[in-house]
């Protein structure tokens, strides 16, 4: 081996050495969690048994990896969950905590409501690490159940891996979804009515036993009911029964457009929580929404309810596939081509119903004038920026993927500033076509205007079609200029603009296939650089 190289792989192992080093000695904003395993590999099936330590100081001050772990430190069974994101290096993991007799145990992690279920969530493709909890944030405001979760760091038997989210998993409890408890012996009367959890989901991962709708979907796909709450193995025979044939009259009520509120589909939903899970996962434009990860509940003597929100790591533009990286558009009407996991007829064809639609084109507006006003949407995203910032530095010493693909990334930023700055650029575009395109008129409707001007060029990788959409409050002119990989300009356009949402499609035929990047200037002004690539 050369002086060289040699020379540079010690450069190479002591800079490892050296990163590990700073992620094991530390001190953080965030509580520092401790598994250990005693040397056992943590399975998807079935859970091994080890230890839980938590370091953590509830009056705010900084944890240190030298704290005494005195929050919590017990025993836990635990196993990988999650479906397609096993694939990934960074695991997320399902526990349970358990007493000295290995019964189950609750307990107030980290100031939460006390349990004994608890999912450690792991951002991986989402590299902005708050998407989930961003959207639970902003959930939270909105009056129904939000599974409450908190920033950690993370040790796996003594190894550093990173920013997890430790969060509440979804199921009936009187501090989660606060519905009846369903005995084996309710097997009629009013007992029958409740309570119930239904998931829409893939089969994989806690996927279990349940039903098909009767009507059909895009695609001539069929809807997959999954029993959550009781679980297969405790849902008897009758209960299956009721709760089928309430979501069955309901989905026939909206498939014959029954809308009278006594016998048609309002007699069966609670609406006030499908308006709100639908505007989350519009705002989010999240690629799974509706379709998967999606909950509804029952409780006893009442109608079925939208939610609780889950699993946004794919949302707001961070998927290569679907259009979903465009923040244009509804995913309440989305092609979604031949995928085999449809959005249930009834989520587009409840805004069939005039009365549905305004009564939720109203709740948005409310909701725009405060809980989701751009300022208090900036306002949440820069805190948990602000408050995971050292610690996403140790998290990306630990996962090196700042500039590079990761499965299903559309944009890549080459740090963790330009992923934030991403992410903020893409809600801001999001919010000023949601006010334009969500479906509904409603009385004494509060004035939406574009008050901030906003460029985007998409779609991005293009091949024929390359469109620009700008929004303004005013009438102006732009300039949008096109450079080369090499830096030479090849396109020089003016562009007039009209007060609101502009669409201006652009001549690319004759473009080869590559790398460009796009300029857009309002005056003297740069408004927006960035690279687009012909396919």
């Amino acid at each position: 081996m050369s002086i060289k190289k040699f020379v540079l792989s010690a450069l190479i192992v002591l800079y490892g050495f050296f990163a590990f080093g700073q992620n094991q000695y530390f001190t953080t904003k965030l509580p520092i969690v401790f598994i250990n395993t005693d040397g056992q590999e943590i399975l998807d099936n079935p859970r091994i048994v080890a230890d839980l330590e938590i370091a953590w100081k509830e009056n705010d001050e900084p944890n240190n990896t030298n704290d005494a772990k005195t929050h919590f430190n017990g025993k836990i069974t635990i196993e990988i969950r999650g479906s397609s994101s096993q694939m990934f290096p960074k695991k997320s993991y399902g526990f349970e905590l358990k007493d000295s007799l290995w019964e189950d145990m609750d307990f107030p992690l980290l100031g939460m409501p006390e349990e004994e279920d608890w999912i450690l969530y792991a951002p991986y493709s989402d590299k902005s690490l708050i998407r989930n909890v961003l959207t639970f944030s902003l959930a939270n405001q909105l009056g129904n159940y939000v599974p409450q979760c908190r920033f950690v760091e993370l040790f796996v038997n003594n190894e550093y891996v990173g920013i997890y989210v430790l969060m509440e998993k979804i199921k009936r409890d009187k501090n989660r979804v606060d519905i009846a408890k369903l005995k084996v012996e309710d097997i009629d009367g009013e007992e029958l009515t409740g309570g119930y959890i239904i998931k829409i989901d893939k089969t994989t991962g806690s996927g279990g036993d349940g039903w098909f709708s009767e009507y059909f979907n895009k695609n001539n796909t069929k809807t997959f009911y999954q029993y959550e709450y009781p679980d297969t193995e405790d849902i008897q025979s009758a209960q299956k029964e009721y709760i089928q044939n309430y979501i069955n009259e309901f989905e026939t009520a909206v498939y014959y457009e029954d809308y009278d509120a006594e016998t048609g589909y309002p007699s069966f939903i609670n609406t006030n929580t499908f308006f709100d899970y639908i505007i989350l996962n519009e705002l989010s434009k999240n690629v799974d929404g509706y379709r998967l990860s999606t909950f509804l509940y029952k409780d006893k003597n009442d109608k079925l309810n939208a939610g609780p929100i889950w699993d946004f790591n794919l949302g707001y533009g961070n998927a290569n596939y679907l259009n979903a990286w465009e923040p244009f558009g509804l995913q309440l009407y989305a092609d979604l081509g031949n995928d085999g996991w449809q959005n249930p007829f009834w989520w587009s064809a409840l805004m069939a119903d005039p009365a549905f639609a305004n009564t939720f084109k109203c709740r948005w507006n409310i909701l725009r004038e405060r809980e989701l006003s751009n300022q208090r949407i900036y306002e949440v995203t820069d805190s948990l920026v602000n408050l995971i910032s050292d610690a996403a530095t140790r998290n990306f010493q630990r996962w090196p993927i700042l500039g590079q693909w990761v499965w299903p990334n559309d944009y890549v930023g080459n740090n963790y500033t330009e992923e934030v700055g991403w992410l903020k650029n893409w809600i801001s575009q999001r919010l000023t076509s949601l006010n334009y395109s969500l479906p509904g008129e409603c009385d004494g409707t509060i004035p939406v205007h574009v008050d901030e001007f906003f460029a985007n060029v998409f779609p991005n990788p293009f091949n024929e079609r390359l469109e620009v959409q700008i929004g303004s409050e005013t009438n102006l002119a732009v300039q949008l200029q096109i450079f080369s990989s090499s830096g030479t300009m090849i396109r020089n356009q003016r562009i007039q603009v009209i007060g609101g949402i502009n669409q201006i499609e652009i001549n690319s035929v004759n473009l080869p296939r590559g790398m460009y990047i796009y300029r857009i200037f309002k005056g003297d002004i740069e408004i927006v650089t960035d690279k687009i690539i012909k396919i």
